[in-house]
């Protein structure tokens, strides 16, 4: 990797290679993009945390397992797992910007048919076609973030994320208020949601396919956010480093959204829909820390907020087994607040890694928090059911002490000058 800018680039050079793909310049920040993906990501986040939210009405209308509860959302996790990176690496070369309308109406499909889905292997079908539409929308509307960020980009993916982690807190709202009144079948209303993507992507796809338009007239640098050169092998261990840290992330994250409703449950006695609002606590308070994760990380340098925002979790994830229901309640908003504020920071991080890679490694990001997310699913629905659901919360709750390794990230330029 180097920061001497690279000759003109030919038509074949894959997306993403600089900042340059703005209407005017690479100075501009077009926020009217931003925003309508940030909305898409709103509503197909929405639709996919709806999903987890379900299980106790599925638990009790199927009479499921643990363990078989734990494989729906292995299943839409690993789908959107497995075809993500392959989306973004392929879009690299062919860009797609049409795809993006396409995606929502796999989710349309899916949502429409769980609602209805009387049986367990249709649920999980269904399941498989939420997590297409999600593979088609993270990498491409991840790189549509990029295009549209001039110069910030740790806001503009947090813009974007936001959108994402409002709709996963709205999930529980949707339970309580929608769900639990009308029973599995009141998901065929997300179905707006969906339409509603549907509509926003038309527009992004007719920006994006300007943009690109626009891109083959322009020369375009690869620029280094890092004080030195990187070597290959640096970089390798760099991205590994990532894995580990999203590892311990959503394996933590999985314990909370798919189980901690269960956890409430058995140990203060709420019911399903009181324990929605506790769960929407942890999610609202992670919508402003991953708003904030991204501005912070373009001033304090990227790897000091993914240390930060993993490793200083884990007071709070490790305090929160023994506590009452009021200290577990701040301890879940803390929590929120600073481990949802890595994400966006992560992506950025790798994209500058490996910049011109900017699909694969969206998609590659996107695709392992999913693939994680719905491998911690099944495992830890397995280990409820072998021991206890309290077990599953003490074991996790030291997960997030691995975010350590963070420190042995190289530092970008803004990291190494705090």
């Amino acid at each position: 990797m180097s920061s001497v800018p690279s000759a003109p680039a030919p038509a074949a050079q894959p997306l993403g290679a600089g900042t340059g793909s703005q209407p005017n310049s690479a100075a501009v920040t077009v926020f009217s993009v931003l925003f309508a993906i940030s909305f898409v990501h709103l509503m197909n986040d929405t639709i996919q945390a709806v999903v987890p939210a379900m299980y106790p009405l599925l638990h009790d209308s199927l009479k499921l397992s643990f363990a078989q509860i734990g494989y729906i959302g292995f299943t839409l996790n690993i789908t959107s797992s497995l075809l993500q990176p392959l989306i973004g690496a392929y879009t690299d070369r062919r860009p797609m910007p049409y795809m993006l309308p396409i995606g929502t109406l796999f989710s349309l499909a899916g949502v429409v048919g769980i609602a209805y889905a009387g049986n367990y292997p249709l649920i999980l079908l269904c399941a498989a076609l939420i997590g297409i539409g999600s593979a088609i929308m993270h990498p491409e509307s991840s790189r549509v973030a990029y295009m549209a960020a001039g110069p910030r980009r740790g806001l503009a993916q947090s813009i974007f994320q936001t959108g994402g982690n409002l709709g996963q807190s709205m999930a529980p709202l949707i339970t309580a208020y929608l769900l639990y009144p009308l029973g599995v079948e009141g998901a065929a209303w997300l179905g707006l949601a969906a339409v509603t993507a549907f509509v926003l992507q038309s527009y992004v796809a007719r920006w994006y396919a300007g943009s690109l338009e626009r891109r083959l007239t322009k020369k375009r640098a690869v620029t280094s956010s890092f004080g030195e050169t990187l070597s290959r092998r640096r970089v390798w261990i760099s991205m590994g480093l990532l894995v580990l840290l999203l590892f311990s992330k959503n394996f933590y994250l999985s314990s909370m959204n798919g189980f901690y409703t269960f956890y409430l449950i058995d140990k203060f006695g709420l019911s399903v829909k009181e324990s929605q609002f506790f769960l929407f606590a942890l999610l609202a308070s992670g919508i402003f820390g991953v708003f904030l994760g991204g501005p912070l990380a373009d001033r304090f340098g990227r790897r000091n907020m993914i240390l930060f925002s993993i490793f200083g979790t884990a007071p709070f994830s490790i305090a929160l087994p023994y506590l009452g229901l009021a200290g577990a309640t701040i301890c879940c908003i803390f929590t929120g607040l600073i481990l949802f504020s890595a994400f966006s920071v992560i992506i950025v991080y790798a994209q500058e890694l490996m910049p011109g890679k900017v699909g694969m490694v969206s998609g590659l990001f996107f695709g392992l928090s999913f693939g994680l997310g719905g491998l911690g699913s099944a495992l830890l629905g397995n280990l409820a059911d072998a021991t206890s659901i309290q077990f599953v919360f003490q074991v996790t709750s030291y997960l997030p002490l691995i975010g350590a390794v963070a420190f042995f990230l190289p530092p970008d330029r803004k990291a190494a000058a705090v």
